[in-house]
């Protein structure tokens, strides 16, 4: 015998909302009420559901919303790319830490580097140049990876392109200069 307390604390107080939306496949799936022009009282009782699916014109839909054959037909269309797959995953968690140790090699590769500059400009110029070098595997990762959203065979020309030209050559080197 369970009381109405304990009945509450298994649930949520809205989880009998139409629209509430749980994981799964039908995550995407909401019936909205607003989105029908026609309800089941305007229809005739001799029509089924298949026909009132194609009676509602996808023209009266609200943006990026679709009409499907299931009853009640619309399912809010997601607008976020499906996730990566494991070796995906795998493969760009790898190209991370490549990034990443090419970016302390760059830090590592660049301290060693001396600067026969004696006007200030040019000190200037070269301390900034080592900075720059230090942070373009970071900034390369990140624009790469954030400039081919939806392209993932682009995605990854640019982030393979990226390291093999961004290997930290004064750390590869030894010798503290290119």
């Amino acid at each position: 015998m369970t009381s109405s307390r304990d009945d509450d604390a298994l649930g949520w107080a809205g989880d009998d909302d139409p629209t509430l939306v749980s994981g799964g496949a039908a995550a995407a799936e909401r019936t909205p009420a607003s989105t029908a022009d026609t309800t089941a009282a305007d229809v005739p009782a001799d029509r089924d559901s298949a026909t009132l699916d194609t009676a509602i014109p996808d023209t009266d839909l609200p943006e990026g919303w679709a009409v499907t054959g299931s009853p009640g037909g619309y399912v809010d269309v997601p607008e976020e790319p499906a996730s990566l797959s494991s070796p995906a995953l795998i493969g760009l968690g790898i190209l991370a830490g490549i990034y990443l140790l090419y970016t302390i090699g760059w830090f590592i590769g660049v301290g060693r580097l001396t600067s026969g500059l004696t006007d200030p400009l040019g000190q200037f110029m070269f301390s900034l140049g080592t900075w720059l070098a230090i942070a373009a595997p970071a900034v390369w990762f990140a624009s790469s990876y954030w400039l081919t959203r939806g392209k993932p065979r682009l995605r990854w020309t640019w982030l393979i392109l990226g390291a093999v030209l961004l290997a930290p050559l004064p750390f590869i080197a030894g010798t503290g200069g290119l």
